[in-house]
């Protein structure tokens, strides 16, 4: 059994037991249950529900695991001959979730 859901502005694949990275929710403290109710499909055994765009009525349970930093990427800039160099880092942040139930109802 497993869910698509959006958090964030972006779509995650939920299973139960399995952990995911959402983008930061900084609202959320560890230990923290949180519901997704913007559930775009499910499926269970061998039925699929598409919703259009959303599921009705169907949401997801999870538990806020921590909070973190994704690793480093450089942005590095230049142009040729011109003597410019401009090089910056960024580190993007996530909430990290563990799916404990699917409810398609």
């Amino acid at each position: 059994m497993y869910a698509i859901i959006r958090a964030g502005g972006r779509q995650f694949r939920a299973e139960a037991g399995r952990t995911i990275r959402i983008p930061s929710m900084a609202s959320a403290e560890p230990g923290d249950t949180i519901t997704f109710d913007e559930v775009l499909m499910g499926a269970s055994d061998d039925e699929v529900s598409v919703g259009s765009p959303l599921l009705d009525g169907a949401k997801v349970t999870a538990e806020v695991v921590g909070h973190g930093k994704d690793d480093k990427i450089v942005i590095f800039k230049h142009k040729r001959r011109k003597n410019y160099r401009r090089k910056q880092g960024h580190r993007q942040g996530f909430t990290e979730v563990r799916i404990q139930d699917i409810s398609l109802k």
